[in-house]
């Protein structure tokens, strides 16, 4: 038994970690962590989420739900950001609680954030389907149901061709290099932006004061069960659009590639967060007061629609056409950051060795893992379907950097080098964090956290049927008992 939890609670030394990631090249500035974190935070969600909540959930006070989300996804940010200034290590959480709790904690909260990744990428995938079918409709081009409407979860559909031919260019352009995709990303984050800068001023033109009124609707049950308006319905709406504000973890799972992530990796995380903020909330306040929430029930493109049924029809063509190129710099964002993570398991022996290889200095071969499972998802799963089931991942593995600070502050300047950027306000601040992600991971409906826990589950039993016993650090001790 002693042996068990001796594997399963020691602590890898963050110089393993740093000899490690010495190959992967550093080339990542704080624009291109910016750029990277906007354009995957700012990313489908945006484009989609504030409509559907506002109709299932909250109403005007849609608004109000990503004020709260951001709130809580800020406090977090500060724990990652000083995380990451720390230990700037593939993997982000999985590798910092390895080495802050212990192997069997870094697996948990990366096993959980693995599942983030493969769901986000499909949903990402999938939103950039519906809104390019949305753009190419009115020009007259369909694609047949059976190989269009996945995403939209319609009857009928078979697979989803568009998201499985987007993964499969993005793939091909990671494979290249992580400075490379940088300035493909740069470019197109700078095009988003300028894409929902338009929205918002013409939808403002368009803005009724009376879509305003009720602003927080009164509180009823919805068919199936879910809050709709007063405060359980801006809590229900918390929950679903938490995923919206996961993007930073993409840019600190990439601190290993980082020039000078002492200051790069704090500016680039809290810097993108607050932009995106500023987006999402006034994306929300314009398009709920173009038309009544109601008209957005079951539609994945709102942004367009809203735009051509106030008479901009030109505009939204040229917004949503943006919109969809934009939407890559998401798909490039997690699919980076998801492949260091498998990368990471690999590198430790958690998951085969294959998936730490490097190829050209790169984490080609867990990039490949990826984009076939995030295919499989993506293509046959209805877009609705995945939403939720993003947050519940991510927000496990926010509770654990959260509490994972208390652990961190004493060994800095002693084994962890002292960070250029400390969380304000502890030990206040990290029990917030932890405790704003288990109360939105509460909020999540049952569906979401059952597949959360058959996740944990399949989990759990890899890692002690394969992982605790291929483990590097199990396999360096042992090797190390042999010599005595």
């Amino acid at each position: 038994m002693s042996s068990l939890t001796e594997k399963m609670f020691r602590k890898e030394d963050p110089l393993v970690y740093q000899d490690k990631d010495s190959h992967l090249i550093r080339s990542l500035t704080t624009k291109d962590f910016l750029a990277l974190g906007v354009g995957t935070i700012v990313s489908t969600s945006i484009f989609t989420l504030p409509g559907v909540v506002a109709a299932q959930h909250a109403g005007p006070a849609v608004a109000l739900s990503f004020l709260a989300a951001a709130i809580v996804a800020g406090i977090v940010a500060f724990a990652y950001a000083e995380m990451a200034a720390a230990m700037p290590f593939a993997g982000s959480a999985y590798s910092w609680i390895n080495v802050v709790f212990g192997e069997f904690w870094g697996w948990i909260a990366g096993w959980a954030l693995l599942a983030e990744y493969f769901i986000a990428v499909a949903f990402v995938a999938s939103g950039l389907s519906a809104n390019f079918q949305g753009l190419i409709s009115p020009l007259g081009f369909d694609l047949p149901k059976a190989l269009s409407t996945a995403s939209t979860g319609n009857n009928g559909g078979l697979m989803d061709l568009v998201a499985i031919i987007v993964i499969i260019l993005v793939t091909t352009l990671l494979s290249r290099g992580a400075s490379q995709t940088a300035r493909v990303e740069n470019t197109l984050v700078i095009l988003k932006v300028i894409a929902i800068l338009v929205f918002i001023f013409v939808g403002a033109t368009a803005i009724k004061s009376a879509n305003y009124t009720p602003f927080i609707p009164k509180y009823h049950v919805n068919a199936d069960g879910s809050a709709f308006g007063g405060w359980q319905g801006i809590y229900a709406g918390v929950s679903e659009i938490f995923l919206a504000y996961i993007g930073f973890d993409s840019i600190a799972a990439n601190s290993a590639e980082a020039k000078n992530p002492q200051k790069t990796m704090p500016r680039g995380i809290l810097g993108s967060l607050v932009i995106a903020v500023i987006l999402f909330i006034s994306v929300a306040l314009v398009l709920v007061g173009m038309f009544k929430y109601s008209d957005y029930a079951n539609n994945a493109e709102p942004v367009g629609w809203a735009l051509r049924q106030s008479g901009h029809a030109l505009v939204a063509t040229v917004v949503q056409a943006i919109a969809v190129v934009g939407m890559f710099t998401a798909l490039i964002g997690m699919m980076l950051a998801g492949s260091r993570l498998i990368y990471s398991f690999g590198r430790d022996g958690l998951l085969p060795k294959w998936l730490g290889k490097l190829d050209n200095n790169l984490p080609n071969r867990a990039l490949i893992v990826l984009t076939i499972i995030a295919i499989a998802l993506g293509a046959f799963f209805p877009f609705t379907f995945l939403a939720q089931l993003i947050s519940a991942g991510t927000l496990i593995a926010f509770m654990f950097v959260s509490l994972g600070v208390y652990a961190l502050r004493p060994r800095e300047g002693k084994d962890i080098p002292m960070p250029s950027f400390k969380m304000p306000l502890y030990p206040v601040l990290p029990a917030l964090g932890f405790l704003g992600a288990l109360g939105i991971f509460w909020g999540l409906d049952i569906q979401a956290k059952t597949y959360a826990l058959g996740w944990f589950i399949l989990g759990m039993i890899i890692y002690f049927a394969y992982g605790m016993n291929h483990s590097t650090a199990t396999l360096d001790k042992m090797a190390e008992h042999e010599k005595d």
